[in-house]
Protein backbone atom coordinates (compact mmCIF):
# COMPACT_ATOMS: atom_id res chain seq x y z
CA UNK A 1 0.00 0.00 0.00
CA UNK A 2 1.16 3.36 -1.01
CA UNK A 3 1.13 6.25 1.74
CA UNK A 4 0.20 9.31 -0.07
CA UNK A 5 1.59 12.12 2.31
CA UNK A 6 5.02 10.66 2.24
CA UNK A 7 5.16 8.80 -0.67
CA UNK A 8 6.33 5.38 1.11
CA UNK A 9 5.14 2.13 1.13
CA UNK A 10 3.93 -0.04 3.63
CA UNK A 11 3.86 -3.52 4.37
CA UNK A 12 3.65 -5.86 7.12
CA UNK A 13 5.10 -8.79 8.39
CA UNK A 14 4.79 -11.25 11.19
CA UNK A 15 6.17 -14.58 12.98
CA UNK A 16 5.21 -16.41 16.34
CA UNK A 17 3.80 -13.13 18.25
CA UNK A 18 6.24 -10.80 16.04
CA UNK A 19 4.44 -8.06 13.95
CA UNK A 20 6.41 -5.69 11.70
CA UNK A 21 5.26 -3.08 10.10
CA UNK A 22 7.43 -1.68 7.24
CA UNK A 23 7.76 1.97 5.62
CA UNK A 24 9.77 1.65 2.61
CA UNK A 25 11.28 4.76 0.34
CA UNK A 26 13.93 5.11 -1.80
CA UNK A 27 17.13 6.07 -0.19
CA UNK A 28 20.81 5.21 0.84
CA UNK A 29 20.06 1.72 2.34
CA UNK A 30 19.37 3.22 5.82
CA UNK A 31 17.44 0.99 8.21
CA UNK A 32 15.61 2.37 11.69
CA UNK A 33 13.61 0.02 13.82
CA UNK A 34 11.54 1.18 16.63
CA UNK A 35 13.44 4.49 15.91
CA UNK A 36 17.41 3.50 16.74
CA UNK A 37 19.54 2.13 14.42
CA UNK A 38 19.59 -0.95 12.52
CA UNK A 39 23.02 -2.39 14.24
CA UNK A 40 21.81 -1.39 18.05
CA UNK A 41 18.77 -3.09 17.79
CA UNK A 42 20.11 -6.22 15.80
CA UNK A 43 23.52 -6.48 17.86
CA UNK A 44 23.35 -9.96 16.77
CA UNK A 45 24.81 -10.60 12.97
CA UNK A 46 22.73 -13.44 12.35
CA UNK A 47 19.27 -11.46 13.02
CA UNK A 48 21.05 -8.26 10.85
CA UNK A 49 21.69 -11.14 7.98
CA UNK A 50 17.95 -12.56 8.53
CA UNK A 51 16.07 -9.38 8.23
CA UNK A 52 18.01 -7.71 5.58
CA UNK A 53 18.00 -11.21 3.13
CA UNK A 54 15.09 -9.62 1.05
CA UNK A 55 17.28 -6.54 0.24
CA UNK A 56 20.64 -8.65 -0.31
CA UNK A 57 18.43 -11.25 -2.69
CA UNK A 58 16.94 -8.38 -4.88
CA UNK A 59 20.01 -6.52 -5.27
CA UNK A 60 18.38 -3.77 -3.43
CA UNK A 61 20.71 -2.83 -0.40
CA UNK A 62 21.84 0.85 -1.09
CA UNK A 63 18.39 1.66 -2.80
CA UNK A 64 15.84 1.78 -0.59
CA UNK A 65 15.51 3.08 3.02
CA UNK A 66 13.37 1.35 5.75
CA UNK A 67 11.69 2.09 8.88
CA UNK A 68 10.24 -0.36 10.54
CA UNK A 69 7.92 -0.54 14.26
CA UNK A 70 7.77 -3.69 15.38
CA UNK A 71 6.23 -5.07 18.63
CA UNK A 72 5.91 -8.65 20.61
CA UNK A 73 8.12 -11.56 20.58
CA UNK A 74 11.87 -12.02 20.40
CA UNK A 75 14.34 -11.40 18.77
CA UNK A 76 14.46 -14.16 15.85
CA UNK A 77 10.51 -13.92 15.46
CA UNK A 78 11.12 -9.91 15.26
CA UNK A 79 14.00 -10.39 12.53
CA UNK A 80 11.66 -12.70 10.16
CA UNK A 81 8.85 -10.26 10.93
CA UNK A 82 10.48 -7.31 9.35
CA UNK A 83 12.28 -9.65 6.80
CA UNK A 84 8.91 -10.89 5.44
CA UNK A 85 8.10 -7.36 5.65
CA UNK A 86 10.27 -5.80 3.77
CA UNK A 87 10.27 -8.94 0.96
CA UNK A 88 6.25 -7.55 0.86
CA UNK A 89 7.26 -3.77 0.26
CA UNK A 90 9.98 -4.38 -2.33
CA UNK A 91 7.19 -6.65 -4.41
CA UNK A 92 4.98 -3.39 -4.52
CA UNK A 93 7.87 -1.41 -5.24
CA UNK A 94 8.60 -4.03 -8.43
CA UNK A 95 6.53 -7.04 -9.07
CA UNK A 96 9.28 -8.66 -11.31
CA UNK A 97 11.69 -9.39 -7.54
CA UNK A 98 8.68 -12.35 -7.45
CA UNK A 99 10.10 -15.10 -8.46
CA UNK A 100 13.52 -14.63 -7.30
CA UNK A 101 12.38 -13.62 -3.59
CA UNK A 102 9.83 -16.85 -3.69
CA UNK A 103 12.31 -19.06 -4.93
CA UNK A 104 14.56 -18.35 -1.61
CA UNK A 105 11.00 -18.67 0.58
CA UNK A 106 11.00 -14.63 1.95
CA UNK A 107 7.24 -14.13 0.87
CA UNK A 108 6.12 -17.46 2.92
CA UNK A 109 4.85 -16.29 6.41
CA UNK A 110 5.87 -19.09 9.08
CA UNK A 111 2.22 -20.41 10.25
CA UNK A 112 4.19 -21.85 13.62
CA UNK A 113 2.42 -20.49 16.95
CA UNK A 114 3.29 -21.47 20.83
CA UNK A 115 1.14 -24.14 21.38
CA UNK A 116 -0.23 -23.37 24.85
CA UNK A 117 0.36 -25.13 28.14
CA UNK A 118 -2.30 -27.36 29.61
CA UNK A 119 -3.76 -27.91 33.30
CA UNK A 120 -1.98 -30.58 35.32
CA UNK A 121 1.03 -30.27 32.89
CA UNK A 122 4.34 -28.50 33.11
CA UNK A 123 3.72 -27.24 29.92
CA UNK A 124 2.78 -27.77 26.72
CA UNK A 125 3.88 -31.39 26.17
CA UNK A 126 5.83 -32.10 29.45
CA UNK A 127 3.91 -34.04 32.50
CA UNK A 128 4.86 -33.35 36.07
CA UNK A 129 6.78 -36.32 36.89
CA UNK A 130 5.02 -39.33 38.31
CA UNK A 131 5.30 -41.10 41.37
CA UNK A 132 3.86 -44.76 41.80
CA UNK A 133 4.73 -44.77 45.26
Amino acid sequence: MLDKKTGEILATGRRKTASARVRLKSGTGKITINRRPFQRYFPVEDHRIVAMRPLVEAGQVDKFDARVNVIGGGPSGQAVAVSLGIARALLQVDATLRPALKAEGLLTRDPRERERKKYGQRGARKRFQYSKR
